[in-house]
């Protein structure tokens, strides 16, 4: 290789070497630099975590029935001769509602009445020929029990003319009118549904756990998907005396008061139990929880111990100084009621946790408090409808 190749090469070497040699220089300074700026500060508002004297409620869910329901009809065949009610109708016990056909019954009827008039006759007329000895006692006997059978076919017969009209067997509201008239109407056809509306009952179950502590009385808190912004409260009426081996659950039904009917037999219910005794527990924002596959955190505001002290003029490239930090801590969740939800372990009265802001926030992140517009957590939220 000649003399002049060795020194072209030298000359690139050094050349590049120094190209590259600069390029390192200044990354490692743009590093220095980036690392040295301090994080910009979030903007967040704070809530404190309170210890608050907590309610014991059990919650279920379960299904409302009517105290006293049923879908009416008939007992025997016929065709449908009057229709005294409309869809909807509200009805008295006794009420005459629908009536069939029974013009051979009727004559039936007659026919016996008239037999059960003779037999009487001939019993009579039995009694006083065997006072005067002139019958048997047997006869007279005879005479007496074919007076009884007649008096009793009456009887049935009067029953099964009865079968012919279709009263309400309790007060209540009438559903849809199922039939109408000149049709013939089969046993067990639905005629309409009758439902006792106040009154109202709900079933539902809870855990065998809580069975020591329930008891008839207890009060209970109803809300219904149907009518979203109100609460029916009632109290618990009857627990059942065996637990379910399959579930391992306990039946309960409470009663409600229904006067405006609102509620309707067949709605699903969210019951709250209210028990006597109350816990106290930490309680915070549900906003100020951080909800993650891999646990629940919130983000607690804390003085940071490495903060600089505050600059001598403020340095609009770094932002607002601020010597306060986040660090996430993670958490157990308990009972959530409105606004607020129970911390059971991870936080402690007093503690400050961040409200708004979460998905700004990192572990050792600096913030800035601001609450001018922080929202005010409720128990029993009730935002207004657009």
């Amino acid at each position: 290789m000649s003399k002049r190749m060795l020194i072209m090469l030298l000359l690139s070497t050094v050349l590049f070497g120094g190209v590259f040699g600069m390029k390192w220089f200044g990354n490692q300074k743009m590093n220095e630099f980036l690392n040295a700026m301090p994080t910009p500060a979030v903007t967040i508002s704070t809530s404190e975590a309170k210890d608050v004297a907590w309610e014991n409620r059990l919650k279920s869910v379960g299904s409302l029935v009517a105290v006293n329901g049923a879908d009416l009809t008939a007992e025997v065949d016929g065709v449908v001769t009057n229709i005294y009610f409309d869809s909807g109708d509200i009805v008295k016990r006794g009420d005459l509602l629908l009536s069939l056909a029974s013009a051979s019954e009727q004559g039936e009827l007659a026919r016996l009445q008239a037999q059960a008039e003779l037999a009487e006759l001939n019993s009579n007329r039995s009694e006083t020929l065997y006072q005067r000895k002139t019958i048997s006692k047997a006869e007279y006997d005879t005479a007496i029990a074919e007076t009884h059978v007649a008096v009793a076919a009456v009887q049935a017969q009067k029953g099964r003319l009865e079968q012919k009209s279709i009263k309400a067997p309790f007060d209540g509201q009438l559903g849809i009118r199922r039939v109408n008239i000149g049709q013939y109407l089969g046993v067990g056809v639905a005629i309409a549904t009758l439902q006792k509306l106040d009154p109202i009952d709900v079933d539902f179950s809870i855990p065998e756990r809580y069975l020591s502590i329930l008891e008839p009385g207890l009060k209970v808190l109803v809300t219904v998907d149907a009518y979203n912004n109100e609460t029916y409260e009632g109290e618990v009426l009857a627990i059942e005396p065996k637990v379910n081996s399959q579930t391992r659950n306990v039946d309960v039904r409470a009663r409600l008061a229904n006067a405006d009917g609102h509620l309707k037999p067949g709605l699903f219910a969210t019951v709250e139990i209210s028990l006597p005794s109350n816990d106290e527990v930490v309680v915070i924002p549900r906003s100020a929880v951080n909800y993650t596959s891999y646990g629940d955190s919130v983000f607690v505001v804390q003085q940071n111990p490495d903060a600089p002290p505050p600059p001598e003029e403020p340095n609009p490239m770094f932002g607002p100084y601020t010597d306060q930090e986040v660090i996430q801590r993670f958490v157990t969740l308990g009972d959530a009621r409105g606004d607020f939800i129970v911390v059971s372990r991870g936080l402690s009265a007093g503690d400050e946790v961040a409200s708004t802001g979460l998905l700004k926030l990192r572990n050792k992140q600096p913030v800035i408090v601001d609450n001018s517009n922080a929202p005010l957590p409720e128990v029993a939220p009730n935002p207004p409808q657009g």
